[in-house]
């Protein structure tokens, strides 16, 4: 099971510091997903130091219970809230399935963390 809760933990950590960087770099493909679901261009930064300190959370939450168990659930929430506004737009799968797997990871990782 540990090895198991690493993985997912480095995989979504990877993941959501990749994003957190493409959101800070204010790439046109971030910013027009962010525009699609009414996000403002303001409120972007916002997302990234989210998204970033969850990542270093989970990172360091390997060798830390507590932070790990917390970095997990917000990220989970985090991925809930954007898969919420892709549904709330009626979005089909290939735009769904990001957000969608992403909080899946973060949940699972969560529980993992809750077990260990």
């Amino acid at each position: 099971m540990k090895i198991t809760l690493v993985v997912l933990a480095t995989l979504i950590g990877l993941a959501s510091a990749g994003s957190a960087m493409g959101k800070f770099a204010r790439k046109a493909d971030i910013m027009a997903a962010m525009a699609h679901v009414g996000v403002t261009a303001k409120q972007v930064p916002l997302l990234g130091l989210l998204e970033l300190l969850g990542a270093l959370g989970l990172l360091i939450g390997i060798w830390n219970k507590p932070l790990g168990v917390a970095a997990s659930f917000g990220l989970a929430l985090y991925f809930l809230g954007a898969t919420s506004f892709h549904i709330r737009l009626k979005d089909k799968m290939p735009i769904l399935a990001p957000p969608l797997v992403l909080f899946l990871i973060a949940l699972a990782t969560a529980v993992l963390e809750l077990r260990r």
